[in-house]
């Protein structure tokens, strides 16, 4: 059977700094997906201060102390001697740390029409930035569909 390709981009509503399960948000835009019998579906956020990423679904203090500790480990510049980059904010760069060390795109297969993810495994939204921004992840997917 020949593969079959589809693409659209997904908007995300506007968060502030945190990390967010975003996979109902993913299915809800992705209707399509149901229609592929096996495949997989890449996310791409073109956004270069967030990131996606594959972790707990369940248990929200997950997401809580990713953040906290993302921010131990890339922290903010009070003193200004860090970071040069500082155009948008004292948030800016390492905003851009986190996004290089967590990434910009995740790949799901997708098994009888749905995500194939683990039992406790959700698609998560990552934003660095401190104020609320709106991003665009290209979902492209690729597989067999249904007969």
């Amino acid at each position: 059977m020949a593969s079959s390709w589809a693409q659209r981009t997904l908007q995300l509503p506007p968060r502030a700094r945190g990390a967010y399960l975003i996979t109902a948000e993913v299915e809800r835009q992705l209707p399509e997906l149901r229609d592929y019998r096996v495949g997989v579906v890449h996310l791409f956020v073109q956004h270069t201060s967030c990131a996606l990423a594959l972790n707990e679904n369940f248990d929200e203090d997950v997401r809580l102390d990713m953040s906290d500790a993302l921010d131990r480990i890339v922290p903010e510049d009070r003193r200004g001697n860090l970071y040069r980059h500082d155009a948008e904010g004292l948030d800016d760069m390492p905003a851009h740390i986190k996004s290089a060390l967590i990434g910009a795109s995740l790949t799901v297969p997708i098994t009888d029409g749905r995500l194939n993810t683990g039992t406790w495994q959700g698609i998560w939204y990552l934003e660095f930035r401190t104020s609320r921004h709106s991003r665009r992840v290209v979902a492209t997917i690729q597989g067999e569909k249904r007969t």
